[in-house]
């Protein structure tokens, strides 16, 4: 088991080494980086939308419905809504859930050309099929998923606001002065590093199980389980590292 650790996560280093290789035409290169941009992240754009406005009006529920004591101010549950989402929801649990839906996306694609000798062929015309293949998926899902982070954010906060308006749990003064309180922009940044870290994370592995999948298409459907299974497990525990390392 340990061993079988060991020889994956060296092949894993080495396929990156492989991928990030200047590539031959850059013209094809960012044809392909916005093809995978509209196809990784602006097709994710609904789908974190959605889930943010619910879980926005969800913690404005929650929170409410646990702050009891009248010595609390009510402006406390839009400043603690604010915090979990900009701080966990929008980078972490976004991730968890782009990683099945672009991580079986890249794995399955990736593992269907290997099955269907498509990446030999690209191999045989004398072109680097990991960099050719793999770089503009990784770089478009990295550099553009901050984006993702922020466009939750601001629907997280507007889900909380329109269940406010709607039920009047709280006075809607009240949830936008605690949306401004004691607000840090550092925050912002802390979130969208997280996210870029985690799309690093869930492209490359999901590109490297991919790449090598073999045993027809059975083989295909378990590099796709794999790759999310490790992409959760990864995203999970380099949460608590670069929390502990970037705010404390």
């Amino acid at each position: 088991m340990l061993k079988k650790f060991f020889i994956e996560t060296g092949r894993y280093f080495l396929f990156l080494r492989i991928v990030f290789k200047k590539p031959e035409k850059w013209k094809i290169f960012w044809k392909q980086f916005f093809v995978e941009a509209d196809k990784l992240i602006v097709s994710s754009v609904v789908l974190v939308s959605v889930i943010s406005l619910f879980i926005g009006g969800v913690l404005v529920i929650q929170t409410a419905s646990n702050m009891n004591n009248p010595f609390l101010d009510r402006m406390l549950v839009g400043y603690m809504v604010r915090e979990s989402l900009i701080l966990e929801f929008c980078s972490t649990m976004v991730a968890l859930i782009l990683a099945g839906k672009i991580g079986s996306n890249i794995a399955s694609e990736l593992g269907s050309m290997r099955i269907s000798d498509q990446v030999d062929a690209i191999e045989m015309m004398g072109v680097n099929s990991a960099s050719f293949l793999v770089l503009p998926k990784v770089l478009s899902v990295t550099v553009l998923s901050p984006l993702l982070v922020l466009l939750s954010f601001y629907l997280g906060l507007f889900g909380g606001w329109v269940v406010v308006e709607m039920t009047s749990i709280i006075p809607t003064a009240k949830y936008l002065t605690g949306l401004k309180y004691c607000f840090s922009e550092y925050y912002v940044f802390y979130s969208c590093f997280k996210m870029a870290f985690f799309s690093f994370l869930i492209s490359t592995i999901s590109a490297y199980k991919g790449f090598y999948a073999s045993g027809g298409a059975l083989g295909v459907g378990r590099s796709s389980t794999k790759s999310i299974v490790i992409s959760c497990i990864l995203i999970l525990m380099f949460d608590l590292i670069i929390t502990q390392l970037m705010l404390y």
